[in-house]
């Protein structure tokens, strides 16, 4: 469902994309650029509370890739004044330091506030609805 004021979508839209651009190019300071101060970020069961914290753990994860093409699809954006929810679907390409390659299709579920003008994320959650050449657990 797509609610509320034409401007304010199209913010989240490019919010999204400012999100995914940050992934594509290893870019903390754009990627850091969306999140709330005091975001929380639930990622596959880990929660993460605070921009810092969020940041850095992203971070560690990316330095496993040498590569990673990420896209992401919005799938509702309702607006309600300062606040809003969101859903957007990603696909990802992955190539691992090892060489290793991993798609994976996923979800986000968002809350957003507009703060000083701007939309950040005040709550991500993420999780995986389908994945070719997932990781391997390791014993």
């Amino acid at each position: 469902m797509f609610t509320g004021p034409i401007e304010d979508r199209l913010a989240i839209r490019e919010l999204h994309e400012t999100y995914g651009d940050g992934v594509v190019r290893f870019d903390r300071d754009t990627w850091a650029s969306v999140w709330a101060e005091d975001a929380q970020w639930d990622f596959m069961g880990m929660e993460l509370n605070g921009r810092e914290a969020i940041v850095e753990m992203w971070l560690g994860a990316m330095s496993n890739f040498d590569a990673v093409s990420f896209q992401c699809i919005p799938a509702a954006i309702e607006v309600d004044g300062n606040t809003a929810r969101a859903r957007c679907q990603t696909q990802e390409v992955l190539k691992a330091k090892d060489g290793s390659t991993r798609m994976v299709g996923g979800l986000y579920t968002d809350s957003l506030e507009k703060r000083g003008g701007q939309w950040v994320y005040t709550k991500r959650a993420f999780e995986v609805i389908a994945e070719y050449n997932p990781l391997k657990e390791t014993a």
